[in-house]
């Protein structure tokens, strides 16, 4: 990421709507456009979980600067994702859901340069969690 696309995360994130409603927001795109997401959460409150998302989130944009600093907590992250039982297929999803969540909650000031830093953040997030896949002993690239 270059420092201008994290300026522009980081910026545009305190402008995100409340966190329920990003949250909401979230999921529900994400139910949308990837069935295979839900049963993984059937079992969970998702106002609770939405809080979870949204304070994982505040630590990465945070970490942005240092990334190197969030590398043992993404690990952690992605050794849970697999026990959850999610797949590499699903981390794509999962970026879509999140840079429409942004678009919406920006609304009008989501430009196609804040956009594609977001997208550019959840790379760099994704590509090291996925990383941390080929070593999981139970983790489906499917």
């Amino acid at each position: 990421m270059t420092p201008q696309q994290i300026d522009l995360v980081q910026a545009s994130f305190l402008n995100l709507p409340l966190r329920r409603q990003a949250a909401a927001l979230f999921y529900g795109r994400l139910f949308d456009i990837d069935a295979s997401a839900r049963p993984l959460f059937a079992r969970s409150n998702l106002d609770a979980q939405g809080e979870k998302l949204m304070a994982a989130l505040h630590f990465v944009v945070d970490a942005l600067r240092e990334p190197e600093t969030m590398l043992a907590t993404v690990r952690a992250l992605a050794l849970r994702h697999v026990r959850y039982g999610v797949v590499a297929s699903q981390y794509a999803s999962v970026g879509q859901a999140l840079v429409w969540t942004v678009e919406q909650g920006l609304g009008p000031s989501a430009s196609p340069e804040i956009l594609a830093a977001w997208g550019a953040a959840y790379a760099l997030l994704s590509e090291a969690m996925l990383a941390c896949l080929d070593s999981a002993p139970n983790a489906v690239v499917a």
